[in-house]
Parts: C-alpha cells; sequence; structure tokens
C-alpha cells in the first residue's frame, strides 16, 4: 500500500523516488497523483517526506488537484537555462533537474527512477545529470520486483471498491455481449447474422464491446481478446476482425478494461460455444473448470500463489496434457501461469509462475486472478476461466464481480 513506500524506501536504501511522465496510463504517476490532465510532470518523493509534483504552469490546478504540493517548471525558466546551455536541449532540461533537485535539498544519495515517458530524451537527459551532480546516483529497478510492484501488491478498501466497480461494469458489457449473440439469426452454415442478413464477423462483436465500454465511462486502451476456433487456442491472440462467429466452435471472450485516463483495472475471461458444444470442447472445458473448482476450493491466507500454479500443472499432467512444470515453454496445453495480481497494471505483483519468489503470497490485501486453461489450436480448441479475487481483511477471498460459467450460450432463434 501507499503507506508502505517509506519502510520499502528504507529497505533499498533509496534517498529518493523520482518519478516522470503524464499522470493519466502511467502507474506510478497515477498511484502518487490519483491521475487528471497533468502531462510530462516529475515528481520527487524524498524518503520521510511528502511527495512534491513539479508541473507546467498551465496545469497547476490540474496538479493540485492530486492534494500534493505543486511547484511549477516556471520556478525554473528553461528560457534562460537553455541560453545558459548554448542551445543544448539536453544541458538545458539536466540544468533544470538539478535546480529542482537542489532546492529541495536533494543532492546526495540514491535515486531511484520510474515512470513512462519518451526513453531516448530521458535517458540522456538522466545521463548528463548523472555527471553534473556527482553525489546523486541515479538507479533503475527490474519492474516485476520494483518498489511500487511491491507497494502495489496490497491494495485497501477504497483501491478495492474502485476494482470492484470495474467488475460490475465489465459483467455488464460481458453480458451485453452475450445477449447480442444469442439473439442473432443463424444461417444454414451455422454462422451468426447481423440484423442486415451479412454474416457477423469477430470485428463486428469487438467493435460493439468497444462501444459498450465507451458507453460505461472506461476505456479499453489494451484492445480485448475475442477469438475463436484456432486463434483461441493460442492464449494472447486477440481473433482476427474477419473470422466469422460461427456456432458450436469454443470463442475465448478475455476483456480487461480499466477507468478512464488509465486507472485501475479489472479482469476476467470466459469461453463459450454458441448454440451447442461438440464432444471435445466438452471435455476440455471440464477440465479446465475442474481445476478451477479445485484451486478456488483450496485457497489459504498468506499461502505462496505459486503452490497452485503446481497444484493446476499437476491436476492437467494427469490427463495427459503438457505443462510449465514438465515442458519448457509448451505451446499446447497448459501454457501460462494460473494468474497474476490486478490494479493499475493489468498484471502486477504477486506473481504465480513456478520460479516466482516465496514472497508473491495470498496475503490480506492482494487482488488477483484465478484463470487456468488449456489450448489445442491445431484443434480449433481454447478454453479459459478467469475471475479476479480479492484477499478481504477477515481472510476470505471474494470473487469481485460473480457472472455465470456456462460454456453453452443457446441461440435464441435457432435450435439443434
Amino acid at each position: 500500500m501507499k503507506s508502505d513506500i517509506d519502510a520499502l524506501m528504507h529497505a533499498k536504501n533509496f534517498d529518493a523516488l523520482v518519478v516522470i511522465g503524464d499522470a493519466q496510463h502511467n502507474p506510478p504517476m497515477f498511484y502518487l497523483t490519483g491521475g487528471g490532465h497533468v502531462n510530462n510532470a516529475i515528481l520527487v518523493k524524498q524518503y520521510g517526506q511528502e511527495p512534491v509534483l513539479f508541473c507546467n504552469d498551465m496545469e497547476r490546478e490540474e496538479a493540485a488537484r492530486s492534494g500534493l504540493k505543486v511547484r511549477c517548471f516556471g520556478e525554473f525558466p528553461y528560457d534562460d537555462l537553455l541560453k545558459e546551455a548554448n542551445d543544448d536541449p539536453i544541458l538545458a532540461g539536466a540544468m533544470r533537474l538539478k535546480n529542482m533537485f537542489t532546492d529541495l535539498g536533494l543532492v546526495h544519495g540514491t535515486v531511484s527512477l520510474y515512470g513512462q515517458t519518451e526513453f531516448g530524451s530521458s535517458f540522456a537527459v538522466f545521463s548528463l545529470l548523472q555527471k553534473i551532480m556527482p553525489e546523486l546516483s541515479f538507479i533503475g529497478e527490474p519492474r516485476d520486483t520494483s518498489l511500487f510492484m511491491k507497494a502495489m501488491e496490497t491494495k485497501d478498501e477504497s483501491e478495492v471498491a474502485r476494482i470492484r466497480q470495474m467488475g460490475r461494469i465489465t459483467t455488464k458489457v460481458v453480458g451485453q455481449v452475450a445477449n447480442f449473440l444469442t439473439d442473432c439469426e443463424v444461417d444454414k452454415d451455422e454462422i451468426l447474422l447481423q440484423e442486415d442478413g451479412s454474416q457477423l464477423t469477430i470485428g463486428d462483436v469487438k467493435g460493439k464491446i468497444t462501444l459498450w465500454l465507451a458507453e460505461s465511462g472506461v476505456e479499453n486502451p489494451h484492445g480485448t481478446i475475442f477469438s475463436i476456433g484456432h486463434d483461441a487456442g493460442v492464449p494472447h491472440s486477440t481473433g482476427k476482425p474477419n473470422d466469422l462467429v460461427k456456432l458450436g466452435q469454443t470463442i475465448v471472450f478475455d476483456i480487461f478494461p480499466c477507468e478512464a485516463g488509465g486507472g485501475y483495472h479489472y479482469d476476467f475471461t470466459r469461453t463459450w460455444c454458441l448454440g451447442y458444444a461438440p464432444p471435445a470442447a466438452l471435455n476440455l472445458y471440464q477440465q479446465v473448470y475442474a481445476v478451477y473448482q479445485k484451486v478456488m476450493e483450496n485457497l489459504d491466507l498468506n499461502a505462496p500463489y505459486k503452490d497452485y500454479q503446481r497444484l493446476t500443472c499437476e491436476m492437467y499432467e494427469v490427463n495427459g496434457h503438457p505443462t510449465p512444470m514438465s515442458h519448457k515453454a509448451p505451446i499446447e496445453g497448459y501454457v501460462h501461469s494460473l494468474g497474476h495480481g490486478v490494479g493499475l497494471n493489468i498484471h502486477e505483483r504477486p506473481w504465480s509462475g513456478l520460479t516466482a519468489d516465496d514472497d508473491n503470497r495470498l496475503a490480506v490485501g492482494v487482488v488477483a486472478t484465478i484463470e487456468p486453461g488449456l489450448y489445442y489450436p491445431d484443434e480449433n480448441l481454447g478454453v479459459r476461466l478467469e475471475d479476479t479475487l480479492w484477499v478481504r481483511p477477515d481472510g476470505k477471498f471474494e470473487i469481485l464481480a460473480e457472472y455465470p460459467l456456462d460454456l453453452v450460450l443457446p441461440m435464441k432463434k435457432w435450435k439443434k
């Protein structure tokens, strides 16, 4: 949680954190500012002190909504610095940062850098800044174990409420998609038809999904997985726009929108067969559902997340499926990890892979997914079930947005 940041800084021997970039679609900056229309900002958090947000003068009131102390770039006139730097914009940028840091008393120690911005110019500026402020040591961290990932790993109840609301919106849109599909007419080749009589494509469905998410006031920055047949058997194939929507084929529908401005996400997957499920699809689904149920029934507070990845692999291997436990990088069978944390990043700590550190645990405050699957693209089969859970203060696990797990969606205007 944010309240852990100073303790994490102390543990890592960081004297300051610097976050650069926009306040939107930039998880570390959003985490500390709450988002908003603040562009190309610089946030400085020194150990034991409140953060200071430096911003464009024209965005000072937007920045003030963060509740942080706000300083304007105008206090450090760029044009004057550019003249002093003989029109070298990289040197001028480094000089402005030096003046800002010096004004804050940040002149020695270890400074860890974060944020999403244009890499080339930022690298050039901070490389030069290291030379002109040799008493400071600028470092980066591996993303998966970074201070911000550790802090974000557990959520307070206000964060959980926002993720829960995203879950409500997500499952509402999923329901709209299900109703739209099952209302369609079907032609003699078992292909769904639009109102004008044309055949329905994956692209048509994804257009509806994007529209309905937008109408709900949320964003879809990563797109949506809505794949059928062969593509359903490749976990992150998003679906070919021109593929036809047909009865009796597995459809993997993985949807992961976020709040407007790049805020909190929700992650959710269902697998559907429209009208009917062929025996092979039903068999695969039953095996995935059995793993889903077994994992859900055995979740324990503070257990290593990877224990459930191991359980999943063991259950699948009994049935003859390749898994990461026995195969290096399998491309069919069970090919991924069981889940991941969800928050300002669609994928964040804790991690559930077999090689994850033991400190990736299902602790109070964690919001994470359970998403077993099986994939056989050459057989036009893929199945995945996914829900997002919260580990509550009482130690119980709660699905944040319930939705039916049915494989077959009966068509209202067609009978086999």
